[in-house]
């Protein structure tokens, strides 16, 4: 004869058992075969101690987090970023997990690359940081021309939401503002890192270059090589036609639209370009940085 307790526990189990089938069918269904559309952010939110006035980092912190909610974006670069810009951001979206260290002692002293992703999307396999030298492996570390050192970061991502994408290598950097040498061996270096970390993978390659597309460095960047990665301008894929009023650094002058980019996003071919935009929002009336963040939406690839 059964008890009231073994019918009890048999309605605990079905009910547990009905439960978990629940859930793996939400998780099947979640995990799409069509690859995701990304959408990326990269975002110079100007050093937090910075003798900016009215516009200093405790009075447009505000401004910065509503630029990235209203993009909303599976993957932010933000660079020019302190330990306390860089955990704020973490702190006030925990939905975004955060890669960075600083460029002077490869710890938490000086600017970051900081490079942030969505939690709830991307499994971390692997991150690093490289600084723009010839020992590009030592931090703190400068060669050529240049006035200050400077770092990238780099994480490669796999894609919950796609079993069919394939690994995602980005890579955030922010190049030197003065020396030319610099900026075009940084170019050089993030080519062949791109090349070996890239291996199998898409890639997305966010930043600050401190040049614009008639200079040497994008040049290396973007042109094409037989057996070797192309990078596509995103910006240019979706705007062919360069025009006079495409500037993103604006010195906190909401009107200074007039110039070149220097903040850009380059992907790998295999990632569709959907959309690329420079973002010159006021947020709450507020520039949220000296420099307008750049965005786009691109096309997950397949399994390489």
């Amino acid at each position: 004869m059964h008890s009231r307790y073994d019918a009890g526990m048999n309605r605990i189990i079905l009910l547990a058992a009905l439960v978990f089938a629940g859930c793996t069918t939400t998780a099947m269904q979640s995990k799409s075969k069509t690859p995701v559309d990304l959408r990326v952010m990269s975002f110079n939110v100007r050093y937090a101690t910075a003798p900016d006035g009215p516009n200093h980092w405790n009075l447009r912190q505000g401004a910065v987090l509503a630029a990235i909610e209203a993009f909303n974006p599976d993957i932010l670069a933000t660079q020019e970023t302190l330990a306390v810009q860089r955990d704020f951001i973490a702190e006030k979206l925990p939905h975004y997990a955060a890669v960075g260290v600083g460029r002077d002692d490869g710890k938490e002293q000086g600017e970051m690359t900081a490079t942030f992703y969505r939690r709830d999307r991307f499994d971390l396999l692997a991150s690093g940081h490289f600084w723009l030298s010839e020992t590009p492996e030592v931090p703190g570390s400068k060669s050529w021309d240049t006035a200050i050192t400077r770092m990238a970061t780099w994480l490669k991502l796999r894609d919950r939401r796609s079993e069919s994408a394939a690994p995602l290598l980005v890579i955030n950097t922010h190049f030197d503002h003065m020396g030319e040498q610099a900026r075009l061996e940084s170019a050089k270096l993030l080519r062949r890192r791109a090349e070996v970390l890239g291996h199998g993978c898409s890639i997305v390659i966010l930043g600050d270059l401190n040049c614009d597309e008639d200079s040497a460095p994008y040049t290396e960047l973007a042109a094409r090589r037989v057996n070797s990665t192309t990078l596509i301008d995103v910006y240019r894929k979706v705007n062919p036609l360069r025009q006079k009023n495409e500037a993103t650094f604006q010195a906190f002058k909401p009107d200074a639209i007039a110039g070149n980019r220097i903040d850009f996003i380059f992907t790998s071919e295999d990632l569709a370009t959907l959309s690329a935009a420079i973002d010159r929002g006021l947020y709450s009336g507020k520039l949220p940085s000296d420099h307008f963040p750049v965005t786009a939406v691109v096309g997950a690839a397949t399994q390489k």
